[in-house]
């Protein structure tokens, strides 16, 4: 994954392409754009902006343009929030350990996720021991 940075808008917007596979600017305009009121010309910058930074590949099929994330979607929200991390948090995720130890807006299924992971990372952390 590139180390660019991404605004809200342009994360939203890879991770549409990401889940949609190749797609041309019309497409997602008339999707994406038409959902949030944003022009074809607004797409095609932000695409081409995308492309320009490493997250897009595009290539000429029929004579439209086809785009394709680089990355799933899956993917794009871990780099997305390892950047956060790295430049918000300082690279360490305490404070936001911190912060959900301090929520008590967590429902019982977020609840049962964040055990769920721990778990997991219990698990892989005693493989690596071995």
């Amino acid at each position: 994954m590139p180390a660019n940075t991404l605004g809200a808008q342009e994360l939203a917007l890879l991770r549409y392409i990401a889940d949609a596979g190749g797609v041309t600017v019309g497409e997602v305009a008339d999707v994406f754009g038409a959902s949030r009121t944003l022009a074809r010309s607004t797409i095609l910058t932000m695409m081409e902006r995308l492309r320009k930074k490493g997250f897009l590949n595009r290539r000429l099929v029929g004579g439209v343009y086809r785009y394709q994330a680089r990355a799933s979607s899956a993917e794009v929200t871990r780099g997305a929030i390892r950047r956060f991390v790295d430049r918000n948090l300082g690279g360490s995720i305490a404070p936001f350990v911190a912060y959900l130890s301090e929520s008590a807006d967590l429902t019982d299924a977020e609840l049962k996720e964040l055990e769920d992971v721990v778990s997991r990372l219990h698990s892989a952390k005693k493989r690596e021991t071995r």
